[in-house]
């Protein structure tokens, strides 16, 4: 079992058993044993939809939410950027653990890799927004004006 914070400093508990699995197909329609099913594949919805996550996370820990009173808009509200990653980091890890334990390390392994893809695809698109040179890109888009600034060439030519 893992747990994270939400911003409203409440610890959530995420553990993913049979009855936490019935519980997301049943509220969201999403079969947690099915991670390669679908187009494109649960794993990778999972990995790249954060609200469908952050569902799935609710969905999981739903239990907890209605003993707090609390619902799924304010769960929500209570997910921002750090409590996200841990509340993704939280799934991801005990999603893999019950593969493991459920002697499955195909979809053990699966999960691994499609974290180790996002990390990479992530650290790609960090390199390439440090190389952007807006102002090179602003200047292609618009083309640079000649023979002196925007407000000169935009006035008329006196006739003559």
């Amino acid at each position: 079992m893992r747990t994270f914070v939400d911003t409203a400093q409440r610890s959530w508990q995420i553990a993913i058993t049979l009855d936490a699995v019935r519980r997301v197909r049943d509220l969201l329609g999403v079969d947690l044993l099915g991670l390669t099913d679908g187009e494109p594949p649960l794993l990778t919805r999972l990995g790249t939809d954060i609200v469908l996550l952050c569902d799935v996370v609710f969905a999981i820990a739903k239990p907890q939410a209605d003993a707090a009173g609390v619902t799924d808009q304010q769960f929500g509200e209570s997910l921002g950027g750090d409590a996200i990653a841990e509340a993704a980091e939280a799934f991801w890890g005990e999603l893999t653990d019950f593969f493991r334990r459920l002697r499955r390390q195909d979809q053990a392994e699966a999960i691994t890799a499609m974290q180790t893809a996002m990390a990479a695809a992530v650290t790609m698109a960090e390199t390439r927004m440090t190389r952007l040179n807006v102002a090179e890109l602003v200047a292609n888009a618009f083309g640079t004006p000649s023979g002196g600034s925007a407000a000169s060439s935009a006035s008329p030519t006196p006739d003559r």
